[in-house]
């Protein structure tokens, strides 16, 4: 399935260890046909990281990638629902407190904003996860999202099971096709996978 047609949001919150890998599939998304809509969050747009520099950097590559200037506010997120709106959303990525704040409704950001939107469209949403607990105490927020209706996985595995052996981190190359399947109303397969030990 290519993507021409498809206006897809691209939501980035603080996992400032994964950009590198998220940034070549936003292009290759691109590459396929789509449009994108790129959606920050306050994180993501205002703090500085010693994985791969500062915040300003990371705008400036979005910038770069969709040309457009990235949403990053509530407000200018709203309109992705009735005025404005996506055939699907990807959230990558997405961290273990972004994860948990949408497993429980609670929309504080722009990139929640937008997610909010599209489900209420009854449209598809996307997840590539980056956390460190997901093993751990958001396990049932994971799991929530897991079993809810228009949310799909990016498959995902341990990336350090023994130094870090509550973190998952989904396998950010497989994006594109994770959306062509989202598209279609369905979870990619398998969900669960082995990572690169």
């Amino acid at each position: 399935m290519k993507l021409e047609g498809k206006k897809i949001g691209f939501g980035l919150t603080g996992s400032h260890c994964t950009y590198a890998a998220v940034f070549p599939q936003m292009e290759k998304l691109i590459e396929l046909g789509a449009e994108l809509v790129p959606v920050v969050s306050h994180t993501f747009k205002d703090t500085d990281s010693k994985f791969g520099g500062e915040a300003q950097e990371h705008m400036n590559r979005v910038r770069q990638i969709t040309g457009r200037e990235p949403i990053s506010s509530i407000v200018d997120a709203e309109p992705l629902g009735p005025a404005e709106p996506l055939d699907l959303m990807v959230l990558a990525p997405l961290t273990g407190n972004s994860m948990s704040r949408l497993a429980n409704a609670i929309t504080d950001g722009p990139v929640l904003m937008a997610a909010k939107a599209t489900i209420r469209n009854g449209n598809p949403i996307v997840i590539g996860v980056s956390t460190n607990d997901a093993l751990g105490l958001n396990g049932v927020n994971l799991m929530r999202l897991m079993a809810t209706k228009l949310i799909y996985f990016v498959p995902y595995g341990q990336d350090d099971p023994y130094k870090k052996p509550n973190s998952l981190v989904s396998d950010m190359t497989l994006i594109p096709e994770t959306v062509k399947e989202a598209l279609e109303y369905r979870q990619i397969q398998p969900v669960i996978i082995e990572r690169n030990r």
